[in-house]
């Protein structure tokens, strides 16, 4: 009879581990880290418990989700900024986020500060991109996707990063993405001025402002 009540209390405690995790998650909106979790009280095993159950999915090494909760509208930007949060998204990443590109990206393009450590992310793929203290501090917007704070450059930051990497996604898609920004609307051509400087491709593209805007 002890022996059945001992597993019995172990079958709880197992039981109550499980809930105090999921709806950990719930209160953290369904989504954390491993290190975020263990850092709460919630045990490796627990989690990889509540992944074989089918209750947690995982996205990426370490970052664990609800599988019940809704569909993420933009699910390898909000991995990737769980994952790497100072990393800001950049040119084809941001150009279709901003809808200045007709390409899909395959990979999520991502800008780290020169000095940095790179990410080690096994997925989504990720494409990452050292830049300089000036140009990577230029132009940074915060965006709340599926409930995540997604850093992402802005609109002109992403233009002159376009002519600045131009070998890497071709001048054609820079100078599409120019002529979008401008059939968009709402042009700042001071912010895009700045930003050709901070990324020094002010002469590079000065002939394609005067020739689109």
């Amino acid at each position: 009879m002890v022996v059945k009540r001992t597993k019995k209390a172990a079958l709880e405690t197992i039981d109550d581990a499980r809930s105090r995790a999921e709806r950990l998650f719930r209160e953290r909106g369904g989504m954390l880290k491993m290190a975020e979790a263990v850092r709460a009280g919630v045990h490796r095993r627990t989690l990889y418990a509540l992944r074989d159950a089918g209750v947690l999915e995982q996205l990426g090494r370490g970052l664990y989700r609800l599988a019940d909760a809704p569909p993420l509208g933009n699910p390898d930007l909000v991995a990737v900024a769980r994952r790497v949060p100072r990393g800001v998204v950049c040119l084809l990443s941001a150009l279709a986020y901003h809808g200045l590109t007709t390409q899909i990206p395959h990979e999520v393009y991502l800008a780290v500060p020169r000095n940095a450590e790179p990410p080690r992310i096994d997925h989504p793929p990720v494409r990452v991109f050292r830049v300089g203290e000036r140009a990577f501090a230029e132009g940074v917007e915060m965006h709340e996707l599926d409930g995540v704070p997604v850093r992402i450059y802005s609109r002109e930051k992403t233009l002159a990063d376009s002519f600045k990497y131009r070998t890497t996604v071709g001048l054609d898609t820079a100078v599409e993405a120019l002529r979008r920004y401008r059939d968009q609307g709402r042009m700042d051509v001071s912010a895009l001025l700045r930003s050709a400087r901070a990324c020094r491709v002010e002469n590079v593209m000065r002939p394609y402002l005067e020739a689109t805007l």
